[in-house]
């Protein structure tokens, strides 16, 4: 692949990943969702599977969510399957190097991969979005709006870019 058709590539995923949280919310979805339309890959019951990553896991700010369905995505394309389970090939110990190179990336630009503190580092502070208040502020400091579909878009991006790297697209 071209560098410029990989460029594009990451280009439309990203601008699908932000769109989606945007509109729906559910980063581990948005991104999911993005890597499906732009790649492929991903089926339905995985994008039904993440509904409960989103907001760092339940709504409870740990993980990330588009880091989270970040990785979910790139196992989609490097991981074991239920048919091989005993992992002969070791396709785990690949995706878990996948996870890691994306799980980088997070640590790179945002210090952590804990939705709580990539929200403290965007936003000055992290919300509880289980308390109504808290969500109502997360919302007013533009959570949706601009703030975590910039967090999707680049996890978009990196999933992308790591497939592309891996000879996997």
């Amino acid at each position: 692949m071209e560098a410029k058709d990989l460029e594009l590539l990451q280009v439309k995923a990203s601008e699908l990943a932000a769109k989606y949280e945007r509109e729906y919310g559910g980063c581990s979805q948005c991104v999911l969702a993005a890597i499906k339309e732009t790649i492929g890959g991903i089926s339905d019951d995985v994008f039904k599977a993440a509904t409960g990553l989103s907001g760092g896991i339940g709504l409870t700010g740990n993980s990330c969510g588009a880091l989270t369905g970040g990785v979910m995505a790139l196992s989609c394309h490097l991981g074991r399957d239920y048919a091989h389970f005993s992992d002969p090939g070791g396709e785990r110990f690949k995706s878990f190097r996948l996870a890691d190179k994306l799980q980088s990336k997070f640590e790179e630009e945002f210090g952590t991969s804990e939705c709580k503190g990539i929200q403290t580092k965007i936003m000055g502070r992290s919300f509880d979005l289980r308390i109504p208040d808290e969500k109502a502020a997360f919302l007013e400091a533009g959570g949706h709006d601009d703030k975590c579909p910039s967090v999707c878009a680049k996890a978009a991006a990196y999933v992308i870019e790591i497939l592309h790297e891996e000879n996997l697209i």
